[in-house]
């Protein structure tokens, strides 16, 4: 091997290195530990139908909402939402979007929603717990009758 191509062999190398550890700070959702160092727990995920603006969701003894301290990640035709059942009769429901760059939240530990983008954390009352988001979660109202939640939008 020439001299000339070994050392381009070498730079094209380290670049290649260099590259691919500056990498792991952009995104952090690829991180097994996440952005933060606690990246928490997956959410897990629960349907809702839509009637007018109108989200519905089942809580039975199966659903992750069934007990005070449940959390869960709900899907429907007018977007995603976190909820969580903060009392036997009330539920907080806010915007699955996080509101530093949009990235849906999937995470929680214990009672804090985690963006697995950037790591920004949020209370269940929406409101900032740590940064980079700047701004709350929008809420949503919420009625529990029977074994229903409804979120209006």
């Amino acid at each position: 091997m020439k001299r000339r191509d070994f050392c381009v062999h070498a730079c094209q190398a380290m670049s290649m290195i260099a590259v691919g550890t500056a990498l792991p700070g952009c995104g952090g959702g690829d991180s097994p530990t996440g952005p933060s160092g606690s990246s928490g727990s997956t959410l897990q995920t629960v349907s809702g139908s839509v009637t007018n603006r109108t989200v519905s969701v089942t809580v039975d003894a199966a659903s992750p909402l069934a007990t005070v301290g449940g959390t869960a990640l709900v899907q429907s035709g007018l977007g995603s939402f976190l909820v969580a059942r903060i009392s036997q009769e009330a539920f907080s429901a806010l915007t699955a979007t996080c509101t530093h760059e949009g990235c849906t939240i999937t995470n929680v530990s214990g009672q804090t929603f985690i963006c697995p983008c950037h790591g920004s954390q949020f209370s269940t009352s929406g409101s900032v717990v740590k940064s980079p988001a700047t701004r709350a979660l929008t809420t949503y109202a919420t009625s529990f009758t029977g074994t229903t939640l409804a979120i209006t939008t």
